[in-house]
């Protein structure tokens, strides 16, 4: 997609968009800039080490993308995928594993790139899977966060953006598998 091609659907997703993509909540330039914010401040507290990033597939593979271009130490990238039951906009907090990581983090520095934390129960349940693995500190970076959905009290050492409770798509958020690619953060109205 050419940048202007881009900043024209950055700016008015609806006239190029399916119906059910409605207000864009966090822009194209706006999602960059505060990646570059993260990137920095993750490069500065993890000064003089180096760290794996464990994406959460497959929502947070955009945001890993852009955020490990920004991040100044090494970094290494593995990456999980999981299925939570429940509805397909609700997580019951009951996890499975599809994809489990290639290498062993005992003794290091871990980072979770997360796309959205919402209840924060399948986040929970990664918390504890991989600290029983014993990596030397184990913190996690999410894109957006829903505080009004909160169930669990977690410790997110790095967030993007804090979003209302609405269901969003974009940059690698889906609905039924549709609408990752689009380079902004928009409502699902369905």
């Amino acid at each position: 997609m050419t940048p202007t091609r881009l900043h024209a659907v950055a700016s008015s997703p609806r006239a190029v968009l399916q119906p059910e993509v409605g207000e864009v909540l966090v822009g194209a330039d706006e999602l960059q800039r505060r990646v570059s914010e993260l990137g920095e401040e993750i490069s500065r507290d993890y000064a003089g080490r180096s760290l794996l990033l464990v994406g959460v597939l497959k929502g947070a593979m955009f945001f890993l993308s852009d955020l490990m271009r920004f991040i100044e130490i090494p970094v290494e990238v593995d990456f999980m995928a999981v299925a939570s039951y429940g509805s397909a906009t609700d997580s019951s907090g009951v996890v499975r594993i599809l994809k489990d990581l290639d290498v062993a983090i005992e003794g290091r520095d871990v980072l979770i790139v997360e796309d959205i934390v919402d209840s924060g129960l399948t986040l929970q349940y990664l918390m504890r899977n991989l600290g029983s693995r014993n990596p030397r500190s184990l913190a996690v970076c999410a894109l957006l966060t829903k505080p009004e959905r909160r169930k669990v009290d977690l410790p997110t050492r790095y967030v993007g953006f804090e979003i209302p409770d609405r269901f969003v798509v974009g940059y690698g958020l889906d609905y039924e598998e549709r609408h990752r690619n689009l380079p902004f953060v928009a409502v699902l109205d369905r």
